[in-house]
């Protein structure tokens, strides 16, 4: 099971940065995307929405996680994505073609790039739906949790999406960075019988 902690979630809206980063630093896309760093697999770890209601999903969402691999035919990548909702297990597999930074799914209704993060082990994806009607920015890891200065730097990315509500998977949705807009218990964790067939 991959587990998801998160140690300094009350910590977030006190402490300050020396020397914050301008939003076109913090929002820059990767210049140069790395295979070897882009495959294997990683847990969500936190998020912003654009779009407030689809906050209810993600309160019933238990894990998420994401893969990438070389695809079978070896000159493209395949993407794969699993979540836990509601006591099922959901998944998804796409073969994508990297445009540089980016890359597109579902028949072109969702434009994902990769964007710059200090995070070591860390995807930042920013994936805008519907040619921009909603943005969804997602935080992944191979770790079980990260460190204050990592999900400092996401707090400030997603002050310059100027988002009203983000998350930390397994705690609570904050709305502009102060106050809970929407409780969120902690997530039980998968049983031993279905664990297996979770895989995540």
């Amino acid at each position: 099971m991959f587990a998801v902690r998160a140690a300094f979630v009350l910590c977030l809206m006190s402490v300050g940065r020396s020397a914050p980063l301008a939003c076109e630093d913090l929002l820059q896309p990767l210049d140069q995307l790395d295979p070897g760093h882009l495959e294997g697999r990683r847990a969500m770890v936190a998020g912003s929405l654009s779009f407030p209601p689809y906050m209810e999903g993600l309160r019933r969402r238990h894990s998420a996680t994401i893969n990438f691999s070389s695809n079978a035919s070896g000159n493209g990548t395949h993407w794969r994505r699993s979540k836990r909702l509601d006591n099922k297990c959901h998944y998804a597999s796409y073969d994508i073609s990297l445009q540089g930074s980016s890359f597109t799914f579902d028949d072109g209704n969702v434009t994902t790039t990769f964007i710059r993060t200090s995070c070591r082990d860390c995807l930042l994806m920013s994936f805008d739906v519907e040619s921009g009607k909603r943005q969804h920015f997602y935080l992944f890891s191979r770790r079980r949790e990260l460190v204050q200065e990592e999900l400092e730097e996401f707090r400030a990315q997603v002050e310059c999406l100027n988002s009203e509500l983000w998350f930390l998977m397994g705690f609570k949705a904050h709305s502009d960075m102060v106050t809970n807009s929407i409780e969120y218990r902690k997530k039980k964790t998968c049983h031993d019988e279905v664990r297996s067939k979770c895989r995540i």
